[in-house]
């Protein structure tokens, strides 16, 4: 295995100076912490499915067993303790993910739709607020096109994207969305994980805009499919925020 580590110096503004990449034989592991010094590790699944591991506890965002030639094996994997689906597409609700992750303490948290389409867990719509444990709140919040012709792929009111606070860090999953005005009032984030593919989500263009509107400390592209984001580091590199490309193609 693989490890990199890279310090941060003052980029973080959390109670560590430095962050982590490794690179396993399987999956990227980016590695932050809190501010009372607890790791948070993010693995890189693909696409719009991430991992997370915090305090002992296993975080699963749109798990998605195969996408294109790409298998997931989830029964490997612990399993989750919360679970967020942000909204009903093939390339984020997978049943058959949720139920291999699952046990009845796992808390499972989706759009309305998602829950009727699974037929149980807990409902939020955008603007809900929960605490899930002393250290761990969510919020929901708006994912929808903004674009003429794409509006009909996600449909303002529908689609969750998710702001997880853990012990202090700020984690800002953006869902299927374009560069919607909300972005504006979503403040001190520390990761963002922001959507860049068409005629579905941002244009390089719309996710170089969300960055610099939202100004996370660190910015991991994702759901980006064939679109090239090669460029976005440099493209961004006079705002501040820390561009990490991963393979969540």
């Amino acid at each position: 295995m693989k490890k990199i580590v890279t310090c941060l110096l003052a980029m973080l503004g959390l109670t560590t100076a430095c962050s982590q990449t490794q690179q396993t034989d399987t999956y990227e592991v980016d590695i932050f912490k809190t501010k009372s010094g607890k790791p948070v590790k993010f693995h890189a699944l693909v696409h719009a499915s991430i991992r997370i591991e915090y305090d002992g506890r296993e975080i699963e965002i749109d798990p998605v067993r195969k996408l294109g030639n790409k298998t997931i094996d989830y029964s490997s994997m612990p399993k989750a303790d919360y679970l967020f689906v942000t909204h009903e597409h093939g390339d984020h609700f997978d049943k058959d993910a949720i139920k291999l992750l699952s046990n009845e303490n796992t808390q499972l948290i989706m759009n309305m739709r998602c829950m009727e389409m699974y037929g149980s867990g807990k409902a939020m719509v955008n603007g809900d607020k929960m605490k899930l444990a002393d250290d761990f709140t969510v919020e929901a919040v708006p994912a929808y096109n903004t674009t003429e012709g794409r509006l009909q792929f996600h449909p303002k009111g529908r689609d969750n994207g998710y702001i997880l606070t853990l012990d202090g860090l700020r984690i800002y999953i953006a869902g299927d969305t374009e560069d919607i005005p909300e972005m504006s009032t979503m403040k001190n984030i520390d990761i963002a994980f922001l959507p860049c593919n068409q005629p579905y989500t941002m244009t390089t263009e719309q996710l170089v805009k969300a960055a610099k509107t939202i100004k996370p400390k660190v910015l991991f592209p994702y759901h980006y499919g064939q679109t090239d984001v090669s460029t976005l580091p440099a493209q961004l590199k006079e705002s501040g925020v820390d561009v990490r490309i991963r393979h969540y193609e």
